[in-house]
């Protein structure tokens, strides 16, 4: 029989999850796959951490060369999130002829190109199934059951804090500020929400998963990126009124005319199939040439979930003995013939707060109209006056390039005293 030893890099939330589903599911492995898989080291500083999980003493290492240098080794898990000290370490792994399973995001999305180099000098694998979608096989569907298809297009739901957050403010009507203390106090935030809550996790969960969509890499530099703090309960109702629902999602298309890739705040038809997808629940929805549609639902966070993801990637390794890589050029930068679109095409919900008389929504659609921007749904509430009198007025425009809808909202803040922009977010159908 097979033996294969693993080292795990963090035993915190992750680690720790991932620990447990190797150690609890090692007779199983046996029986299912022939290959007896051990936890042979574990490099942790935080002793309480070690002793609530069980570890022996003896498997605890004291630092990253003892663990490479340790024979009974064979593939090293990290799982300690950041770039330092995990990229030195996943380097050193690499190099030591140690194949290397990851959950790191930031990590790999920054300097994947430089490990996937290092991985193939040294004839070893490189897997990062858990960098993405927490426990969704999203990576493996993509390299290999939707391998012979162009795909097109991928709209995600792939951050389950902003998706918690978005839920709650939806369900409860509660603010931004309020359910961010609310999921920080549960543990659904960090202290520090900002790569959440500004994108940047869920831009560079697009760089990875665009880039194997698409067959040619894609920065995260290059992902245009907004986030969910200027989300108001005031318009995620008029959303509702609507008949919409929304959602950070993380859009990215291929065609002739180029790459799109982005970041944003959407509102969604409710009849789509990510509007249902609600709480920590992530999701990816695919379009290739010939399968058609996909979706791919589930939990998008959490020990055991992404535990799930590592160990798959780690019985995929124990069990092959040849190693792939990107079926791109990986590199730092997209290659020179990439054309990436930043004036993509989006309807768009406006709220503006309107003095409360005659002509102000003609003079409003008037401005847009020279900017060629249609209205496809208008809702003006005299209901919704704000402390100094001014209506909520709600338009929802057609298909429309971002330059347009820039330029018009520049044009209505400057020239009509009356009326002033309140909100613009991207509506997907």
């Amino acid at each position: 029989m097979k033996k294969v030893g693993v080292a795990i890099l963090g035993l915190g939330v992750v680690g720790g999850g991932t620990y447990k589903i190797l150690t609890e599911h090692r007779q199983k492995y046996i029986q299912t796959h022939g290959v007896d898989i051990s936890v042979e080291s574990v490099l942790e500083v935080r002793k309480e951490r070690i002793h609530a999980l069980g570890v022996d003493e003896s498997k605890v290492a004291s630092n990253i060369s003892e663990v490479c240098s340790n024979p009974e080794v064979d593939i090293i898990i990290e799982v300690m999130g950041g770039v330092e000290p995990a990229k030195s370490y996943v380097l050193a792994a690499l190099n030591a002829g140690k194949s290397v399973v990851t959950s790191n995001k930031e990590l790999y999305c920054k300097y994947g190109y430089e490990l996937e180099k290092a991985a193939k000098h040294n004839h070893v694998g490189l897997f990062y199934e858990a960098t993405c979608v927490g426990g969704v096989p999203v990576i493996r569907a993509l390299l290999d059951n939707l391998q012979g298809n162009k795909i097109t297009s991928l709209i995600g739901i792939i951050n389950g804090t902003t998706n918690y957050i978005l839920t709650k403010m939806t369900n409860d009507g509660k603010s931004y500020g309020e359910v961010i203390k609310e999921a920080q106090a549960l543990g659904y935030a960090e202290a520090d929400p900002t790569s959440d809550v500004d994108g940047y996790d869920a831009t560079y969960k697009l760089s990875i998963l665009s880039s194997i969509c698409f067959n040619k890499k894609i920065p995260y530099t290059e992902i245009y990126r907004e986030g969910i703090t200027n989300i108001s309960p005031v318009d995620i109702a008029y959303g509702k009124k609507l008949g919409y629902v929304i959602k950070l999602l993380a859009i990215g298309k291929d065609s002739e005319k180029g790459v799109e890739v982005r970041v944003h705040p959407s509102f969604v038809r409710v009849n789509h199939p990510l509007a249902s997808v609600n709480d920590s629940y992530n999701a990816v929805y695919i379009t290739g040439d010939s399968v058609g549609d996909v979706m791919l639902y589930g939990r998008g966070a959490g020990a055991l979930p992404t535990g799930s993801a590592i160990v798959g990637d780690v019985i995929y390794c124990a069990t092959h003995t040849q190693h792939r890589y990107s079926t791109f050029e990986n590199t730092e930068t997209a290659a020179p013939d990439t054309k990436f679109i930043t004036n993509f095409q989006s309807a768009y919900y406006l709220r503006f707060l309107a003095a409360d008389k005659a002509g102000e929504l003609s003079k409003v659609t008037s401005v847009l109209g020279k900017y060629g921007i249609s209205v496809a749904q208008v809702v003006q509430d005299i209901d919704g006056n704000d402390k100094e009198g001014a209506v909520n007025l709600i338009l929802v425009t057609h298909s429309t390039r971002e330059s347009n809808i820039k330029k018009a909202v520049a044009a209505i803040d400057k020239d009509l005293t009356e009326t002033r922009v309140a909100a613009v977010i991207r509506v997907v159908s």
